[in-house]
């Protein structure tokens, strides 16, 4: 857990992970508040960090007043990918903040510019209620027109001097994980996560360990485990993920390389549609997706029916 002067907050809601870099949890998914080090209060220049559920835009725009003064919109909002629950506030956002860009990776513009649909969920992996409820998550891409481009090639992060991008695929094509190399703080979005994901019961109480990307929207497994690798080798003394609690120390790297180390059993699904077959995408968006599976229950409620009506059947022959 983080130290009493690293999570001292003046808004209950939000969460100060270290100096520069203050969270918020909206429902069970995190954004984050970030600016540089040496800079603090009303005034200071800053960054948003994806955007959060539906509705939320009120509350983000309520927080950052809170943070940096009522007319001190940020410098950019950067997103780690465009599932929906990292990005459904900028439509109102970009209202809000007319003059604001939003950035994310080159291979992550087709979902933000209307040009593609994400890879479908599956809803067979994980067993948990957030894993079985996601065919009913929103699925329609945004379309923010001219109001988003390409991260910088160089690696560097508009607003932030000292922060780092990092392209870690696998839960998105696009996704991407920011680092802040002079101490050592990762932001992961959902690379990795702080809390299984796919369970209804650990989303809710926020049990803390280090889990895999959430995987029911996670289409390529192989480019996700080369990533949390990639990610592990910055041995980071904080992680702030998409979804769960910041952690950090020894308890964070031992987990984290855990995860590395048993990546196939650790996060892989036994089953599932991406299981043996990712999805292909490229520039323009989904190029190709594996065929969708039918979940074992379901199968076994087929089974039971086709029984059930051959004995059906059979009595009224017999009758």
């Amino acid at each position: 857990m983080l130290s009493n002067d690293a999570t001292r907050s003046t808004t209950p809601a939000l969460q100060a992970i270290v100096p520069g870099v203050t969270g918020w949890r909206n429902v069970f998914v995190n954004l984050y508040y970030v600016w540089p080090q040496e800079q603090e209060g009303m005034g200071a220049s800053w960054v948003l960090v994806d955007a959060g559920l539906p509705a939320s835009a009120d509350y983000i725009l309520q927080y950052a007043a809170e943070l940096f003064g009522s007319d001190n919109p940020p410098q950019a909002i950067v997103l780690t990918h465009g599932h929906f629950d990292h990005v459904s506030a900028l439509p109102d956002l970009l209202k809000a903040w007319p003059k604001v860009q939003v950035y994310a990776h080159r291979l992550e513009l087709p979902y933000l510019t209307g040009r593609s649909s994400y890879p479908a969920p599956d809803p067979t992996v994980g067993g948990g209620g957030m894993a079985t409820l996601s065919f009913l998550y929103p699925k329609k891409p945004l379309d923010l027109g001219s109001r988003v481009e390409a991260l910088p090639d160089d690696g560097t992060v508009p607003g932030l001097p000292g922060w780092q991008w990092f392209h870690t695929p696998g839960h998105t094509p696009g996704h991407v994980s920011f680092f802040r190399e002079n101490d050592r703080v990762l932001l992961a979005g959902d690379a990795f996560t702080t809390v299984k994901g796919e369970s209804m019961l650990a989303t809710w109480t926020q049990k803390q360990e280090v889990h895999g990307p959430p995987a029911y929207f996670t289409p390529d497994w192989e480019a996700s485990r080369l990533s949390v690798e990639r990610l592990a080798k910055l041995e980071p003394e904080v992680a702030a993920t998409g979804h769960g609690i910041a952690m950090m120390g020894d308890e964070l790297r031992q987990q984290l390389q855990g995860l590395v180390d048993n990546f196939q059993t650790q996060a892989v699904p036994a089953h599932g549609r991406y299981v043996k077959q990712p999805a292909v995408a490229d520039a323009s968006g989904v190029v190709s997706v594996p065929p969708p599976v039918v979940s074992p229950w379901v199968k076994g409620l087929a089974v039971v029916g086709v029984v059930g009506l051959l004995f059906t059947l059979l009595r009224r022959k017999q009758a």
